[in-house]
């Protein structure tokens, strides 16, 4: 099978060859091409390449052609900073309440830095093909204030005044909607939604189906392909009934919850992707990298509807290659259809 017909057959719901696996390499690309991050990032044809390159080596099942978090917010002109070891982060926020009102949002194809996405999106889709799957990303318009507004403020607008919320909202649907499906044109198979916020880590479920969720069924039905939500290491196991409803098929998973009961409140209507735990696996040995391969798909993988990877949509930097060779390794070991 090819990578893509894998990935479809087990989102199916039906077994596959073998088990397919995301490993979601963004700041390795850097690694791979001996450059800094700040350097790597600053050119789509370094992520293009960076993404081969990776894929060549790790084997995995897709290309990523996310570039880092705040990509989204520099597009509104907020500032960047970069880290040496680690992804770029948001600078101060930009945004206060009483700016709202006059918020407009980027027209996505006149931004620079979002148009480098798009680039790197395109070439991937030359070497891709119909084999292998390109997952875009996009902040959810829910969880993209954290970084417009800071944390507190944003968590006082959303009690404290919704009809301002909702404005915000809107604005935010809108570039969200438009960056995912200019991503699609340019050739991403599929757009994973990443939205901690919506996360009973971070909200209560209630509030999550007051918003989070109405935002999220609002953004989704206007993309125009495959969604993949993903709470960043965050808890859903309360919210899996919900989600279908939403219109996404896949679901990035935590590991603080138990992969077993995830794969059972999925009732075969959403396809888990998870849930390896990206912070300690710095320091695994091979074996603990084999063994925990081995439990999680001993938990999900039976009868498709798993694709293995890291719970939080990022591999850390200090992640090393003997590791993320082992993850190979061990899902040709332990992943192949039909199991025991």
């Amino acid at each position: 099978m090819t990578s893509m017909q894998r990935v479809l057959t087990t989102i199916g719901q039906n077994e596959p060859d073998r088990v397919p696996y995301f490993l979601l390499l963004s700041l390795h690309g850097a690694k791979e091409l001996n450059m800094s991050i700040e350097e790597y990032f600053s050119d789509a044809k370094n992520v293009f390449e960076g993404q081969i390159k990776l894929r060549e080596k790790y084997g995995h099942d897709c290309y990523y052609s996310f570039f880092y978090t705040p990509i989204e917010i520099e597009a509104f002109g907020a500032c960047v900073i970069y880290s040496h070891d680690g992804p770029p982060n948001a600078g101060a926020p930009f945004l206060t309440k009483e700016m709202i009102n006059d918020l407009k949002a980027p027209v996505v194809k006149d931004s620079e830095v979002l148009s480098k996405v798009l680039k790197a999106t395109a070439l991937l889709k030359e070497v891709a093909k119909d084999e292998v799957p390109i997952i875009g990303v996009v902040v959810s318009p829910f969880s993209l204030p954290v970084m417009q507004m800071g944390f507190d403020n944003y968590i006082e607008l959303i009690y404290n005044d919704r009809e301002l919320f909702w404005k915000l909202m809107e604005i935010n649907i809108k570039f969200c909607v438009d960056f995912s499906n200019a991503q699609i044109e340019s050739g991403a198979t599929a757009i994973t939604y990443f939205d901690p916020i919506s996360s009973t880590t971070i909200i209560p479920k209630e509030l999550y189906l007051e918003t989070g969720f109405e935002v999220a069924k609002r953004t989704i039905s206007q993309i125009k392909g495959a969604t993949a939500t993903h709470f960043a290491s965050g808890n859903c196991l309360s919210l899996m009934p919900y989600l279908p409803d939403t219109g996404t098929a896949v679901v990035g998973v935590s590991v603080f919850e138990d992969l077993s009961e995830l794969k059972k409140a999925a009732d075969k209507k959403l396809t888990l992707l998870g849930n390896l735990n990206a912070i300690e696996m710095r320091n695994w040995s091979v074996e603990q990298t084999k063994q925990y391969v081995k439990e999680a798909i001993q938990k999900g993988a039976k009868g498709g509807g798993f694709i293995l990877g890291e719970n939080h949509g990022e591999i850390p930097w200090q992640v090393e290659e003997e590791t993320l060779l082992a993850i190979k390794d061990a899902v040709r070991e332990y992943g192949t259809y039909p199991m025991e």
